[in-house]
């Protein structure tokens, strides 16, 4: 399904009932965005592992402009608006085109930045927010570089310096990526299963170069002013041995949105949803259920 909003076709699919029967009435499930990484990449590698979550929430994915299949829908897209406040100013625009009320945000990654920006300039339109493995502000990028020195194989550090610069040239060199960094994103790294996930998913490079090269704007973005704004209840997830957006941005955030919660799992890299999906989703959904 395509919404037509602020001059671009979003893709967004939907699982779950919103209405459910309930003895004598019909009872009402809250929304959930999940609002995917990269940039650069899709939706796609959300599913099945979030499906049980529907039995929580109507689950409504959706691939940001210029990735994924908004990225086939919209193919003379403009570059220039590939970027964090846009990808907000259009989740804010699909959730008003398919008139919900406030939202329960779950942003991964990248889909976190986007998630934390978009929870603190629309307040009114996010009733709990999920920030799982995610960075406030420009700073991880550096750290990530130390990280991967300290862990990485020479291949893996060879192969990022195509993030670093922005040169990806083509969704088969991201592919590659994700297959030669796999065992630094999920500690239970699976060649197979990995590479039938990677399968689905539609890759876009030019988002991701414009995000992570020299002059991207991850390099300078900081949220960290705008956070004291949130007032969702916010629920925060870290990776203790994330590499790429490591534990201590997750406390970042958790000490400048007030009242939040944190939780770190132990046995988890960056793919939570590959180190630990059982744990994530429950965690999910005790949050959304409560009172």
């Amino acid at each position: 399904m395509y919404a037509l909003i602020r001059g671009t076709r979003l893709y967004f699919d939907i699982e779950g009932a919103g209405l459910v029967p309930d003895g004598p009435v019909m009872r009402e499930r809250p929304v959930a965005f999940i609002i995917h990484g990269g940039p650069g990449g899709d939706h796609s590698g959300f599913k099945p592992v979030m499906s049980p979550l529907s039995e929580t929430a109507q689950l409504v994915y959706f691939d940001h402009r210029g990735q994924g299949r908004s990225g086939l829908a919209n193919p003379d897209a403009d570059p220039a608006l590939f970027t964090l406040d846009e990808n907000v100013e259009d989740m804010e625009a699909l959730r008003c085109h398919l008139g919900l009320g406030p939202i329960v945000s779950i942003g991964t990654s990248y889909g976190g930045m986007v998630a934390m920006a978009h929870a603190a300039r629309y307040p009114h339109a996010v009733s709990r927010l999920i920030l799982v493995v995610t960075a406030a502000h420009g700073g991880f990028i550096p750290r990530a570089i130390e990280i991967l020195h300290e862990r990485g194989t020479d291949e893996q550090k060879s192969l990022c310096e195509a993030l670093w610069t922005g040169g990806f040239r083509d969704p088969e060199d991201l592919r590659h990526y994700y297959e030669v960094m796999g065992p630094l994103y999920a500690l239970r790294h699976d060649p197979v299963a990995a590479k039938a996930t990677q399968g689905r998913a539609i890759h876009s490079p030019e988002p991701l170069n414009r995000a992570f090269g020299p002059t991207g704007f991850l390099r300078s973005f900081d949220l960290r002013p705008e956070l004291a704004r949130i007032t969702a209840p916010t629920l925060i997830l870290s990776g203790k041995h994330d590499w790429i957006c490591p534990p201590e941005f997750s406390r970042e955030i958790a000490g400048l949105i007030p009242g939040s919660r944190l939780i770190e799992l132990e046995n988890s890299s960056h793919s939570v949803r590959v180190d630990a999906p059982d744990l994530l989703l429950h965690e999910l959904s005790a949050f959304i259920q409560e009172a």
